[in-house]
């Protein structure tokens, strides 16, 4: 987070992006977290923590959709290096939710694979039908977050680590407009 306020901020450091740390990086990798994040070319989150080369495992899929292999990579940086952070970041304004939601809303499939980030966004969609608000796309985008970050801190495989405090799983939200992250839920005591 302290990143992130150096991104909002615009006082960035660029930390670890030089040939020296490509050099101690080389043979082993120890990132201190993994960021399941959007597709959306917006929203880079080795950008917007202000982190550097070997720092994060980042994987990115359209509204943070999970499926076996993402949730498999996931799981890599917890348990095979003792990562102790997964964060899942949502964003403002996501086209892939506002496709699901309307695809979903409209009661008309998209076209090829698409169809699976709709699948995978169903639920959110459901929570935000139940819950409304304003603007229902942005309700979707927070409880996918949620919903996804919740199914990982459940998951059988990381939930015995959650349980120790050997791994927090947090749920963020980053608005475009100000380059901010907000805690949405599971951030560490």
């Amino acid at each position: 987070m302290e990143g992130n306020k150096r991104w909002v901020s615009g006082d960035l450091q660029h930390p670890d992006r030089d040939p020296n740390r490509r050099q101690l990086v080389a043979q082993q990798q120890e990132p201190f977290g993994a960021i399941l994040s959007c597709i959306d070319s917006r929203v880079p989150p080795e950008l917007l923590f202000d982190t550097g080369l070997g720092d994060l495992y980042v994987m990115r899929t359209g509204g943070e959709a999970v499926g076996p292999v993402v949730t498999g990579s996931v799981e890599y940086g917890p348990m095979t290096s003792d990562t102790p952070l997964i964060v899942v970041l949502g964003h403002q304004r996501c086209g892939a939710v506002k496709a699901a939601y309307k695809s979903l809303h409209d009661g008309k499939p998209l076209p090829g694979n698409l169809q699976a980030i709709v699948k995978a966004l169903q639920p959110a969609y459901e929570q935000a039908v139940r819950e409304g608000g304003a603007d229902p796309v942005e309700t979707m985008a927070r409880a996918q977050v949620k919903l996804t970050a919740a199914d990982l801190r459940s998951n059988q495989d990381l939930a015995p680590l959650v349980k120790k405090g050997a791994l927090a799983v947090v749920g963020a939200y980053y608005s475009l407009d100000t380059g901010k992250v907000e805690v949405l839920a599971g951030a560490p005591s």
